[in-house]
């Protein structure tokens, strides 16, 4: 075996976690540490090595690296605006060790707004062609709804500009506050816009003000669902298949929902094919006894409420509404590598305050 490994090569292990991915870091960091600073090889000999490394421990982590001075490479790690992945970048940087010449950043830092100057495919994104002005909704007082608006607007390339805004206020606002405190963007042009806009500079003060009076009016917030009432739901969706649903009818006419302001929702595919597309008993039972598993980890007093269940055409998506978005996100990725040789689980995480996901279930 050692002779063929120095003919073939000897195949590194597999970085199965945190601390295995920093010791193989560590090997090759001197090396990797030259190429930044010499910038030459620079993407076979360090990107294309890092990236696969990376994608062991969890999809999604992207990076951008540079020199922070004359002697420090900083290596920022990011999800690239995906909610989904900062528990995982943030629980890896809090492992790495200390590395001598190295600056190990999760997510992207906040910048001072003078030094930010954005060149996106043809378009410049500074403190002086950005403006802002918020969209105040009566019936729903605590949502963060922005328009923003660009000097240099072409409706033709909206989507072009709407990158170019972002990637501005990620190095604006720092990545972690851009893509959590605010609920709703929109990018527009100043051509008749009749609201008085704000200088863009203003704009971190203002979202720090909004979270703080946020934080305050809903500190200290818990619901107990042990005592709850329960109701059940059928209906038929378009193709004619039926719809099963449980919901818990109290936290849909509770007057707090802000303060668990993430709708978290997994989804369990099954085969159903021989049921008419529900699942039969043995199958049912697994999948509840999944949800208990879920709910056994999200408990309701820590802040994650379990809002229901719905079942169809071959899935169940069970609800959860959420104080924060990583202790969820990390429960579906386990769940999803526990349960990977059952069932095809897959789960999405974002912003709705006022839960209007579930408002078709609501009492009318």
């Amino acid at each position: 075996m050692g002779f063929l490994d120095k003919i073939l090569g000897k195949k590194e292990a597999a970085i199965q976690s945190n601390t295995d991915f920093w010791n193989w870091f560590l090997k090759n960091e001197k090396e990797f540490f030259a190429i930044v600073k010499n910038r030459q090889n620079i993407h076979q000999g360090f990107f294309e090595k890092l990236a696969p490394k990376l994608d062991e421990i969890h999809n999604g982590i992207y990076f951008l690296t540079g020199m922070l001075d004359d002697n420090t490479v900083e290596l920022i790690l990011t999800p690239d605006g995906a909610v989904r992945n900062i528990y995982a970048i943030e629980e890896l940087v809090n492992a790495a060790p200390q590395i001598k010449g190295w600056k190990i950043t999760a997510l992207k830092p906040a910048s001072d707004i003078q030094d930010i100057g954005i060149d996106y495919e043809g378009f410049k994104f500074n403190k002086d062609n950005l403006k802002f002005y918020p969209n105040i909704h009566d019936g729903y007082p605590d949502e963060i709804d922005l328009t923003v608006i660009y000097d240099d607007f072409v409706e033709e390339k909206k989507q072009v500009i709407t990158n170019g805004v972002y990637i501005f206020l990620d190095n604006y606002l720092g990545e972690l506050h851009s893509v959590t405190l605010i609920d709703n963007m929109k990018i527009d042009g100043s051509n008749s816009i009749s609201e008085e806009l704000i200088p863009i500079e203003k704009l971190k003060d203002y979202l720090i003000w909004r979270e703080k009076e946020f934080v305050e009016k809903y500190e200290g917030t818990r619901h107990n669902t042990e005592n709850d009432n329960y109701s059940g739901f059928e209906a038929t969706a378009k193709d004619g298949s039926g719809i099963i649903g449980l919901m818990n009818t109290d936290l849909l006419q509770w007057d707090k929902k802000a303060s668990h302001p993430w709708v978290f929702i997994i989804t369990i595919l099954f085969d159903g094919s021989n049921n008419n597309g529900m699942p039969d008993k043995e199958t049912y039972q697994l999948l509840n006894e999944i949800e208990d598993e879920v709910v056994l980890d999200l408990k309701d007093l820590e802040g994650y409420l379990n809002v229901g269940r719905e079942t169809l055409a071959n899935r169940r998506e069970i609800f959860f509404a959420c104080k924060d978005f990583r202790k969820p996100t990390k429960v579906a990725d386990e769940l999803i590598k526990k349960h990977s040789g059952s069932f095809e689980i897959s789960y999405e995480i974002y912003k709705d305050k006022y839960w209007q996901t579930f408002r078709h279930y609501e009492p009318r």
